[in-house]
Parts: C-alpha cells; sequence; structure tokens
C-alpha cells in the first residue's frame, strides 16, 4: 500500500566536528532512513519510525545542531511511488551481498566436496549468521525490495541441506501436457526471476496460463495451482540454479537462445558474474526501472514479459536459428 503522508528529518549539522555528522549519518542509515535531498530524511509513518527520528534528533541537538520533524504530504515534484523506490533501492545493495554469500555456500554444498551436515562444517553456524543479517535488512526493509525474496529462499535452501534430515534434489523431467490449465502461483513484487518463468510459462507451457501473486512464501497450493519461485515449491531454485535454470531442466528444454537467456537470468538473480553476458546489466537496469516505476504485478508481468521475449528473440537471430 502506498502512503499518503511521510515523517521527514531536516537537520542542520554544524561543520565541525566532522565525527557528528558521520554517527548521525551511519544512524540514520540502520534505522533505514532515506536522503531526498541534503540533510532531508524521510521514512514511513510509525511509532517506531518516529522514536528513531526523535532519538536522532536528540543526538543532532545535543552536538551542537538544529532541526526538526514533521509529517508531510508530497504534492508536486516527488511522488509517493517515488519515494517507495528510493527505500527499495536503499535495501538493493543490502540484499545482494547476503544472496552473493548465500550463493557460494549453496555453491560449495552442492559440489559434492562438502557435506554440510557434517558437524565440522559448522554449517547452521554459517546459516543462522546469514539468517540473522536477513532480519536486520528485513528490519528496515519498509516496501519489500524485489531481492528480499531470493534471498530468503536462498537462506531456506541452506537450512534444508544442513539439517540432518536434509535431502539433494531428484532429478526429474516434468510433461508439459500436464502443467496446461494450471494456475501459476508466486510471491508479489515481481523480478527477474519471477518474471523470466512467467514468460516461459506464456510462451512454452500454456498461453492462456493463469497467474496468482500471493504475500506469503509458505503458501499452500490448491489441487490446480503450480508454486514457482517459492521455498518448497514446486519450481523453485535447486543448488545454485535458479528456478528458471531449473524448469529449463526439468522441462527437458534443449533451446540454445534458453541458454543464453537462462544464463543473464542466472547472473542477475544470484547477483554474480558468472557467465558474464554483454547483455546482463542492459536487461538489470531495465527490471529495476520496471520495478521501481510499476508496482502492479499483473502489469510488470506483462511489460517485463515482452522485454524477456525482446532478448530472446536477439539471442535466437545471434545464433543464426
Amino acid at each position: 500500500m502506498v502512503p499518503n503522508n511521510w515523517l521527514v528529518l531536516i537537520h542542520k549539522i554544524p561543520p565541525k566536528p566532522n565525527a557528528l555528522r558521520v554517527k548521525i549519518w551511519r544512524r540514520l542509515q540502520r534505522v533505514g532512513a532515506v536522503a531526498i535531498k541534503q540533510s532531508v530524511y524521510v521514512m514511513p509513518i510509525s511509532e517506531q519510525s518516529l522514536e528513531d527520528l526523535s532519538w536522532t534528533l536528540k543526538e543532532i541537538v545535543d552536538g551542537g545542531g538544529d532541526g526538526s520533524i514533521s509529517e508531510v504530504r508530497f504534492v508536486e515534484g516527488l511522488t509517493d511511488e517515488q519515494i517507495i523506490s528510493l527505500f527499495q533501492y536503499s535495501r538493493k545493495a543490502d540484499y545482494e551481498k547476503i544472496i552473493q554469500d548465500a550463493n557460494l555456500l549453496l555453491t560449495e554444498w552442492s559440489s559434492g566436496k562438502i557435506d554440510p551436515r557434517n558437524p565440522a562444517v559448522r554449517a547452521s553456524v554459517q546459516v543462522t549468521k546469514l539468517q540473522h543479517r536477513l532480519d536486520e535488512v528485513a528490519a528496515i526493509d519498509f516496501f519489500q525490495a524485489p531481492e528480499m525474496g531470493t534471498a530468503e529462499i536462498l537462506i531456506k535452501d541452506l537450512a534444508a541441506r544442513s539439517s540432518a534430515g536434509g535431502s539433494d534434489s531428484i532429478a526429474q523431467k516434468d510433461e508439459l501436457t500436464e502443467l496446461r490449465g494450471k494456475i501459476w502461483v508466486t510471491r508479489k513484487n515481481l523480478f527477474v526471476d519471477r518474471i523470466a518463468c512467467g514468460w516461459m510459462i506464456r510462451r512454452i507451457i500454456d498461453e492462456t496460463a493463469v497467474f496468482k501473486f500471493v504475500e506469503s512464501d509458505t503458501y499452500t497450493p490448491k489441487a490446480d495451482e503450480v508454486r514457482f519461485d517459492m521455498f518448497d515449491g514446486e519450481y523453485t531454485h535447486e543448488g545454485d540454479r535458479c528456478t528458471f535454470e531449473v524448469m529449463i531442466q526439468r522441462l527437458g528444454l534443449q533451446d540454445r537462445g534458453l541458454v543464453a537467456l537462462a544464463e543473464v537470468i542466472h547472473d542477475i538473480d544470484l547477483k554474480e558474474s558468472k557467465y558474464g553476458h554483454a547483455e546482463t546489466d542492459g536487461l538489470s537496469a531495465m527490471l529495476t526501472g520496471l520495478a521501481a516505476s510499476q508496482p502492479n504485478d499483473d502489469k510488470r508481468m506483462i511489460l517485463g514479459m515482452q522485454l524477456i521475449e525482446n532478448l530472446y528473440a536477439y539471442y535466437l537471430r545471434k545464433k543464426g536459428r
């Protein structure tokens, strides 16, 4: 839900000592405030936000500065949606670091050289640390940045692999005919992996497929529903592969254009440069802009699928098919 009103802190800090300015900047970062102009910070309205900004203002005043906290509504210029995008972008880098570290562990544990169930590996300790970092970021992720879902799935996968009852994924091949007429369920706030999977579902599996977007990552499906890019979903991350790659493997698809496309999706979703396609940064930028400008998931899916289709067509032409 897009808020109409915001809390705004406007402050003036003496140029000396510089330590006070750095201290206040770090504190505002920790509580999740974002700057909309120099010395002007905004937060969504809540009792916790007001308390955090009030303590920050007290530190500023105690240090010889000045400031005020206001409840405001933006009428012209900056829109509420643009402010939300600033919050999501601020959390993007935090989640990306967690995703990189989690994927590194998954790659090691999937290699067969390391058994995460071996007590000497201390896998549960590593997973707990990652979960703690995720919880800290999530606490100040007021508008659920798209990268949050990928981080959650990876850490849940790590937790399952580190448990005594964890099991390796079993290779299987699914029949396309059995998947037609299904309702495809995934998490809200779509980003690269879910959009790419949606494109594959509509283009290859069922051109009339219906999508359903849910809040929870632990959704229990009905008989005619298939979950994708969700923890414990019928199609989700396996090892160091994103959901799009898993679907290609499970459906037995051999299209060379799909292979190149999957490599781009992998690098964007898992924050890697494993394949290093020149088109990766461009698609990432366009999808990031799409997520920032289009809060409606149905519209975001349609527009995102067109971007994926364009890149797929490019790879087919490039590979001379």
